[in-house]
């Protein structure tokens, strides 16, 4: 797939979730839904925050960073939008459950950094080490 057609794909179908989650939010009444409603509305705002943030950061990777590889920097925006996207789903989850309070919050940004640097540097010596 080439990097023209892996942005019109990427931005298709982070548009369709976007779609898909404003007409969840709509839709879905958190006052009477059920663990479904409360699932699809997740799973939409996830999935469309992954999307748009691997966009941003592939754009933003590729205008800085113009000697980075497309396809490496198509992989990390990926990676780290995922990350970004899980803290931030928790976060909401937290709050919605009364239970985010600035010391969460930090224990979660922290560990979530610490599992991004690791992760990042597993991917740094497995392009360095290929044995």
């Amino acid at each position: 797939m080439t990097l023209k057609n892996y942005l019109m794909f990427m931005s298709v179908v982070t548009g369709i979730c976007w779609g898909a989650f404003f007409f969840v939010a709509g839709m879905v009444d958190p006052m009477r839904t059920n663990w479904l409603g409360f699932l699809l509305f997740y799973l939409s705002l996830f999935l469309a925050l992954s999307g748009t943030f691997s966009l941003i950061g592939f754009v933003f990777r590729f205008v800085i960073f113009k000697g980075e590889v497309a396809f490496r920097a198509v992989k990390l925006a990926f990676r780290q939008s995922f990350v970004f996207s899980s803290f931030a789903i928790i976060m909401l989850l937290l709050a919605a459950k009364g239970l985010l309070t600035w010391v969460n919050f930090g224990i979660l940004a922290i560990l979530f950094l610490v599992l991004e640097f690791f992760v990042a540097s597993r991917s740094k010596n497995k392009h360095h080490n290929p044995a």
